[in-house]
């Protein structure tokens, strides 16, 4: 009897991958757990380029022409950070990746920037990488139908992964059924007021509502800049008011700096309902923060924030406000106190797909 021989699959060997950056926790979370898979560069360091950056990545660098001419890898793939460039240095770097022969995927995660009080700018920057893209992903199937609708393409839809590591999520999970006797607490953190940011749009509507609620509380975070007297983004009606509002016992106000990581997990764990207060946007990796620490999200009808999972939603989009439809929201919330929280196992097998759906995509293009 004759044996066949025996054959040896050999591994393709791994893509050397340019993201940009690569150092935001969006992208590490694209990478399947234990690190298999392409091989993602550092960000380099904005002061020396020819040296890794570490946790720093603004400006990214990897958006210089010179250094995308240079540099060694296989894939370019953008994601954020382009924010400040000007259009025609997007092209300038879209034309040199495609003179090198090198891949260039592109993640559209906004359709219209959060930060940009006008959408002119962004619209440019998208109209030059969207054509230029060998590749396009993007979050929700509706981002992906509005793409299409712009430009004529379709982008491969991938999920957001997770934003909490897995063994605070697993802390979450355990911790949270433990918290139906203390008060219903719901959470609007206005940060440093960013551009899609309207609060005294929705804030006496929240405030009346949740004081109409046994054992309930109103939490409002924002940082020093936009409070505090000498603060850069200082909103005197906006301290006022919510100054005035925390004196009649009406509302908790928390003013201070940036959370760490660890603070803004303890933060978003100690609430029950996260309200996000915007105007316009796309996709949020706020509400996906929220779902992993199990702290539902309600979110505004604009955007895809609903197409992201399982949230409660409001109408709240550019000029159209519905009060009602908060107060209904919030009221829900704290009748029904619904889990929409992602679990361990399938934030776990969602990451698997992710990386999966990445690393195949790759392979593809560089063919």
């Amino acid at each position: 009897m004759s044996l066949a021989p025996i054959r040896t699959q050999v591994a393709a060997p791994a893509l050397t991958v340019a993201s940009v950056p690569s150092g935001h926790v969006y992208v590490r979370h694209l990478a399947p757990i234990g690190g298999r898979g392409a091989v993602r560069l550092p960000d380099p360091d904005p002061s020396r380029p020819d040296r890794p950056a570490g946790a720093t990545w603004w400006p990214p660098v990897m958006l210089d022409p010179e250094w995308a001419r240079t540099a060694d890898f296989d894939v370019f793939h953008l994601h954020f950070g382009f924010d400040a460039v000007r259009p025609e240095d997007l092209d300038k770097l879209t034309r040199v990746l495609r003179g090198r022969g090198t891949p260039f995927v592109f993640t559209v995660h906004d359709l219209r920037n959060p930060h940009h009080h006008d959408r002119a700018l962004h619209d440019a920057h998208l109209d030059v990488l969207v054509p230029a893209a060998d590749a396009l992903v993007t979050l929700t199937p509706g981002a992906a139908d509005e793409i299409e609708t712009r430009w004529g393409r379709r982008p491969v839809v991938v999920p957001h992964p997770h934003v909490v590591d897995l063994p605070t999520i697993a802390r979450a999970l355990d911790v949270r059924p433990r918290w139906r006797n203390r008060p219903f607490r719901v959470g609007l953190h206005l940060k440093s007021l960013r551009a899609n940011m309207d609060p005294m749009r929705i804030l006496p509507t929240l405030v009346d509502t949740v004081a109409d609620l046994d054992d309930a509380v109103l939490q409002v975070n924002c940082h020093r800049d936009i409070l505090e007297a000498d603060g850069a983004r200082r909103d005197d009606e906006l301290a006022d008011w919510l100054r005035r509002e925390a004196n009649r016992g009406r509302l908790e106000l928390a003013v201070h700096d940036y959370f760490s990581d660890d603070d803004l997990w303890a933060y978003l764990s100690s609430l029950d309902l996260s309200v996000l207060p915007y105007t316009f946007g796309t996709h949020s990796g706020w509400l996906e923060a929220c779902r992993d620490l199990q702290t539902t999200v309600l979110a505004p009808s604009c955007g895809y924030y609903a197409d992201q999972g399982p949230i409660l939603s409001y109408t709240n989009d550019g000029d159209d406000f519905d009060a009602g439809s908060l107060r209904d929201a919030v009221v829900r919330a704290y009748t029904e106190r619904p889990r929409y929280g992602a679990t361990v196992d399938e934030r776990t097998e969602q990451r698997a797909l992710v990386a999966r759906t990445h690393e195949d995509l790759y392979r593809e293009v560089c063919r």
